[in-house]
């Protein structure tokens, strides 16, 4: 039988064509579907692997599927850390004729998962704190950017491994809308949103078992907010100086920058006794992830980045090299590829390059201090391999799961 669907999409996936659009997405049978941890969700969501890529399939009203789509491929242009939209799929309908819903198409993140997945265990307070600082980051970002997001959680979000820390990327944006800068009102009002929805969710966690005796709902969900309002105040305040004290304004840009931010310009304006205010503005967070590509062509997460920036410098000052960009393509070639190399076939799904290299050169510095002395690169990285990277799960696109035992 011929199945007739109408697809939109900027660069279409022919085999998109050969899945079952004329059955309902419950519906649909497990051998076209992968098993992923999914967050919690209003509609019916599953995973597909085609042609070596997995991708999220939600169905949804039209309009409203086409205004997420609109709003995604619009954050995808802007470089803001998002899920992104493949397509729409309209004009569904069963074989007796009954329409079906459209469905959105989204490509999935590699290397990311839902917070209740990174928790099989009891979540502990340093987990659920770094969580929390991930969120309050990327509503900061969305903030800067002019997003009002309508639906802030955690259930919204999915998460990637940083440098000890975690990046958190928007998944639904169905609620959401972007301006040429938001009010107070509209951030506040996402604020309360994600007030409420962290607790709630945070709820769920204790129920199931899985929050810490230590962690109480109540508190998480107001951490959030505050955790947001200090760094919105941090890259946003108008500082005064005096005029002798003017190198302090570079100093804020530095700090700006450490934290990740990008100042594009700086308002500066008089103020009383020869003194003089001024206010940075922030444009967007990725400063040292923009540094490294610069440099390295690799593509990282902030802190991430962060750290092999400074394994860089180190190298670069060891090598007593001048140019900066010939003491990248030298460590990337001499440094960074051997490590990523280094690691088996089968070992090269449970974690992406540039953290596997950030955790190899920490499992250096902890030999290193065990040791009393500097343990070298090779050992480290053989060490790593056979005492901590294969006891690791797999946190590429598909995990292993069954499918019946997915979250739905």
């Amino acid at each position: 039988m011929l199945v007739t669907v109408r697809i939109t999409s900027a660069l279409i996936d022919p085999a998109l064509l050969d899945l079952p659009w004329s059955t309902p997405l419950e519906e649909w049978p497990a051998d076209h579907l992968v098993a992923l941890p999914q967050g919690i969700s209003r509609h019916v969501v599953r995973f597909v692997k085609l042609a070596g890529t997995v991708y999220a399939v939600k169905e949804t009203g039209e309009r409203v599927a086409e205004r997420e789509y609109d709003l995604l491929r619009a954050l995808e242009r802007i470089g803001f850390p998002s899920v992104e939209a493949v397509a729409i799929v309209a004009d569904r309908h069963a074989p007796d004729g009954e329409p079906l819903d459209p469905v959105l198409i989204t490509r999935h993140l590699q290397f990311s998962l839902p917070y209740r997945a990174l928790f099989s265990h009891t979540l502990r307070p340093e987990t659920m704190a770094r969580l929390l600082d991930a969120l309050a980051a990327l509503i900061v970002r969305m903030h800067i950017t002019g997003f009002f997001w309508g639906d802030c959680s955690l259930s919204n979000t999915l998460f990637r491994r940083d440098a000890g820390a975690f990046a958190a990327y928007l998944v639904d944006a169905e609620t959401g809308a972007l301006h040429a800068k938001l009010s107070n009102g509209q951030r506040g009002e996402d604020l309360e949103i994600a007030r409420v929805n962290i607790f709630g969710e945070a709820l769920d966690l204790q129920a199931a078992g899985l929050l810490h005796e230590s962690i109480d709902p109540e508190v998480v969900s107001e951490e959030v907010v505050q955790r947001y309002e200090r760094l919105w105040h941090e890259i946003t305040y108008e500082q005064e100086f005096q005029r002798e004290d003017r190198h302090h304004v570079e100093s804020r840009i530095r700090r700006l920058n450490e934290m990740g931010f990008d100042v594009a310009e700086v308002a500066m304006s008089l103020a009383d006794r020869g003194a003089f205010k001024v206010r940075p503005k922030v444009v967007d967070a990725g400063y040292h992830t923009r540094r490294l590509l610069r440099l390295t062509g690799l593509d990282a997460e902030e802190n991430q980045a962060r750290r092999l920036l400074n394994d860089l410098d180190t190298y670069r000052a060891e090598s007593d090299l001048a140019d900066e960009q010939q003491a990248a393509h030298r460590w990337l070639t001499e440094v960074f590829e051997p490590v990523v190399r280094a690691v088996p076939g089968h070992l090269r799904r449970k974690l992406e390059p540039t953290e596997l290299f950030v955790q190899v050169i920490e499992h250096r510095w902890r030999l290193s201090e065990e040791a009393g002395r500097d343990v070298g690169l090779a050992l480290a990285v053989q060490s790593f391999l056979a005492d901590v990277l294969v006891h690791r799960p797999d946190e590429q696109a598909v995990l292993g799961v069954e499918v019946t035992q997915a979250v739905s």
